[in-house]
């Protein structure tokens, strides 16, 4: 609750017992329950008064709650939740883009590769074999 562990809590009742003695151990741990129940109770008429003074939608509001930084976290929780799934989505849609490119570069080499092949099969089996006569240089894609 307060951040003190076993061996801790056994060291101060230690202490409490060599400061106050025996005897005057059991009317100090009533006061300090007191103190304890007191301050707990201002704490908790604190979170009672600030609850009704800012209107019913606070009313289940801690006093953690009053930090600026959990504030903010506790209402800003779904717009940052909604900016996880979008920045989710945009990593998702980038790999699929991705894979997509390589995808259409790998079917363009393939292309690029039938139609070399079917050129030059074109161009071997056209060429005329005309004995004694110069071919003349033309442009294959213009016609």
């Amino acid at each position: 609750m307060f951040g003190i562990d076993a061996v801790d809590l056994v060291l101060i009742i230690i202490l409490a017992v060599v400061m106050f003695g025996p005897e005057k151990l059991p009317e100090y741990s009533r006061k300090a329950a007191r103190v304890f129940v007191y301050l707990r109770d201002i704490a908790n008429n604190a979170k009672t008064t600030i609850g009704n003074e800012l209107g019913p939608e606070y009313a289940n509001m801690e006093l953690r709650d009053l930090h600026p930084k959990a504030f903010i976290a506790k209402h800003l929780k779904e717009e940052v939740a909604l900016l996880d799934e979008a920045k989710r989505e945009l990593e998702q849609a980038q790999r699929l883009l991705k894979e997509t490119t390589k995808d259409v570069e790998g079917a363009a080499e393939s292309a690029k590769d039938a139609v070399k092949q079917a050129t030059e099969k074109t161009a071997s089996e056209s060429e005329p074999e005309l004995v004694g006569v110069a071919n003349s240089p033309f442009d294959p894609e213009a016609t």
